[in-house]
Formats: structure tokens, C-alpha cells, sequence
């Protein structure tokens, strides 16, 4: 995605971002509650060679707020960079806990907010800036996401330098997005500078058959020095190194990086909802886990 701030293409969404120190917590013995779309999938892990540093399993209460000593909400309604549509607000109608998974909810509505401007969708941007960071590692999340023309999800990374050099000197890594008129499709990223906004490194994955919307899917990348892989389910199907980048550029994705889960409505990547457009949209995450090498 993007910043909040910049070109176009799928980059960015930044706002205004801080400093971050490292928070661990241990996978829980059980869930309280498990997804109807649970599959043996979801609990493959990664071999011993990597250690469990930060996860969040969404294990609260029905219709309880993301944990806030995890999650910030960010709110507005600026177009993050994007031109998009939607205000994030931090109403439990957008974001909340429901049967084990987060759910992010774009909705159709007026909402008018502080700056007075009236917006005609709503929907949720969850960030870890200021509560966890981390250079290198597995970063995995188990999403579904939605689909239809002009529904923009996505599960990505930013570097938590931004505040002082700005996008894209930060770096970003989209470990998914998708953009829903092509529901079969998803893209992994990175963006810096030289190589950002509609030029980044970005490879498609394409399903064999069927929608990503249909079902759970393990998007993740493993983020070693001068090389970033993308996998989903378990298949590697892109590897960024740092000798891939454009001549004259600088590798920027050597230092603690947060994480971004958002769904936007609308944007330069996938373009306005139009009448085959239903509504509201939901992006289901069942985990978010973070690894160390060994």
C-alpha cells in the first residue's frame, strides 16, 4: 500500500509514526474461540528455525475492541497518499473481535468527521507503531479477504524511521494486498526510494483456481539482510534482494519495521466501487504472528 502520503501504484499508507520498542507475548495453549473456516492449515508453523517473538490470536470477547497494547487505531479520512474514499474510525462497526478473528468492516455511509468533510465509506487501518518493531524475521498473518471493484485489503510492513526520513527512505513491504476486481490475484512488494509508488519490486500470485475471498489464506514473508521472500500457503513465489533494486538506489530494510492491516475503499490502485460493488466489506484475520531466526 502506501503511506499516506505519495505517487500511486499500490504504495504506502503512512501517517504520522513514532518510535517503537519490542513487545512479546507467547502463543496461547487454546483458543477461546475457532473460526468455521479453520483448517489444518492454520496450524502449520514454521520449521524450528524460527522462534515465536510477538503474535496476536484475536481471542477476546465477541464485539471487544482490538487489544490496545497491540493495536493503534488510526482514524481519518486525508486519502493516505491514495486518493482513497473511505474515513478509518475506531468505532467497533469497523474493527472488532468476532468468533476468534478480527474483523475489519468497510461500510457504505455518510460520515462526517473532525475536519468537517463528509466521506461516503468507513473502514478500519490497524498499525503496531510504538508498541511493536522488529528488524528481520517470519512476519505471517492467516487472512480472508474480501472482493469487488474498488475493495483494497491489505496486510504490510513500514519502517519506523518514517517520522524522521519520511516515505519512502523508510521502506515498505506489502506481504499482501489485493485489489478486488481481481479476486484471484495478490501482489507482494517493496517499496524505497528509486523504487516506490508505481514503480516498485512487486510480484502477482495468482490461485489456481477459485477467489482469495473464498477462504483462509497464510500470507508471510521471511526478511533475512539483502534478501525478503513472499510466500502464501507455504509456497515461496517471490524473492527481493537488494541487487534487484534500480542503479543509483539504496537498499532500506535494515532496521525495525511495524505492521499495518487495513482495508480501503477506492484509490489509484483499485479504482472506485461501482454498481457490481456489495456492501459492507469484511477482512477476516484469524492471527498475526512474528518470528525470529534461532
Amino acid at each position: 500500500m502506501s503511506f499516506g502520503k505519495k505517487e500511486s501504484r499500490s504504495g504506502g499508507r503512512v501517517s504520522a509514526l513514532a518510535l517503537v520498542f519490542l513487545l512479546v507475548s507467547p502463543v496461547p495453549a487454546s483458543r477461546g474461540h475457532v473460526s468455521a473456516a479453520r483448517s489444518a492449515s492454520a496450524e502449520r508453523r514454521p520449521s524450528d528455525n524460527w522462534v515465536l517473538t510477538w503474535n496476536d490470536e484475536f481471542d477476546g470477547p465477541d464485539d471487544s475492541a482490538p487489544d490496545k497494547r497491540k493495536w493503534n487505531l488510526q482514524t481519518g479520512g486525508s486519502g493516505w497518499g491514495n486518493d482513497e474514499l473511505q474515513y478509518y474510525t475506531s468505532r467497533r462497526e469497523n474493527s472488532r473481535v468476532e468468533k476468534g478473528n478480527l474483523v475489519i468492516e468497510a461500510a457504505e455511509e455518510g460520515f462526517t468527521g473532525p475536519d468537517g468533510i463528509r466521506r461516503n465509506y468507513t473502514s478500519a487501518r490497524l498499525t503496531t507503531e510504538r508498541l511493536f518493531s522488529q528488524k528481520y524475521g517470519r512476519f505471517e498473518a492467516r487472512i480472508q479477504v474480501p472482493s469487488g471493484q474498488g475493495v483494497w485489503p491489505a496486510f504490510w510492513l513500514i519502517g519506523d524511521d518514517f517520522p524522521a526520513v519520511g516515505w519512502p527512505e523508510c521502506g515498505e513491504i506489502d506481504v499482501m494486498e489485493n485489489v478486488g476486481r481481481e479476486p484471484g490475484i495478490i501482489h507482494g512488494s517493496i517499496h524505497g526510494p528509486g523504487y516506490s509508488g508505481r514503480s516498485p519490486l512487486t510480484t502477482a500470485y495468482t490461485l489456481s483456481q477459485g477467489k482469495f475471498s473464498d477462504g483462509f489464506h497464510i500470507f508471510a514473508v521471511e526478511w533475512e539482510p539483502q534478501e525478503i521472500r513472499f510466500y502464501v500457503d507455504g509456497e515461496l513465489f517471490a524473492t527481493k534482494r537488494a541487487e534487484d533494486i534500480p542503479t543509483g538506489s539504496h537498499w532500506v530494510f535494515d532496521h525495525p519495521f511495524f505492521i499495518v492491516l487495513n482495508l480501503a475503499v477506492g484509490g489509484h490502485f483499485p479504482g472506485s466501487p461501482d454498481k457490481s460493488t456489495t456492501v459492507p466489506q469484511r477482512m477476516l484475520v484469524d492471527y498475526v504472528r512474528v518470528y525470529t531466526r534461532k
